[in-house]
């Protein structure tokens, strides 16, 4: 066998092992948009409860007047909108 056969084959082997894993890949993805389609034509995804869990720790958290590194109450209140209004808008 020559220099040449050999690495012809080399590189058809290697064209081979990238179009399995390539092909692989395109599968997983597809049987992940499936499962990801099924779970919500199923409603069994927990979006409703995420939502008010997370509005129910953002009211009952406390805004003190005072930090205790200095801080106002009203940075600390616009932070705490802040973080609610994006959770929120993620969910």
């Amino acid at each position: 066998m020559t220099i040449t056969q050999m690495l012809s084959q080399s590189g058809l082997l290697t064209l081979l092992g990238m179009a399995v894993v390539f092909s692989f890949l395109i599968i997983m993805i597809l049987c992940m948009n499936l499962l990801r389609i099924c779970v919500h034509a199923l409603k069994l995804d927990k979006e409703e409860a995420k939502t008010t869990s997370a509005q129910s720790t953002v009211a009952k958290t406390p805004v003190a007047t005072t930090t205790p590194q200095g801080q106002d109450s009203a940075v600390v209140a616009a932070i705490a909108a802040a973080v609610h209004d994006k959770i929120i808008n993620n969910a």
